[in-house]
């Protein structure tokens, strides 16, 4: 039986990244906005840093439709958007995210359950 392949080798390169040019605005509006109901969510965060991580995680699942190895392998266009919606003045502040390791992984777990979204095979392990 032939086996079928759905991704070209481009397509698998680039799946879960970014492309290397900044998303344009009307991209930026609608996969990477913020809803009311997302924002309860996010609020529930202790720190600048942690709301802008959940909320980068959040939208990126949604744009990327799988979690990044590194959450923060995020174009600055995306973190300064996503920032302002929450309200963060100073979006560097996220780098402080992955001090606690286990934090973005948590959020992840918690964003796949809310969203009704698979686990992960890292989720499945645990």
């Amino acid at each position: 039986m032939a086996k079928h392949k759905y991704l070209t080798a481009a397509e698998e390169a680039s799946y879960g990244r970014f492309e290397a040019q900044a998303p344009e605005q009307a991209v930026l509006e609608r996969f990477f906005f913020l809803d009311d109901a997302d924002l309860d969510l996010v609020a529930k965060r202790r720190g600048d840093r942690n709301r802008l991580g959940f909320s980068l995680q959040l939208v990126t699942v949604r744009q990327q439709g799988t979690f990044l190895e590194d959450p923060l392998d995020v174009p600055t266009t995306v973190v300064d958007y996503v920032a302002g919606q929450v309200g963060v003045a100073d979006p560097s502040c996220v780098k402080g995210y992955l001090e606690r390791r286990p934090t973005p992984f948590e959020n992840q777990v918690e964003i796949a359950e809310v969203y009704g979204m698979p686990p992960t095979p890292r989720q499945r392990r645990s």
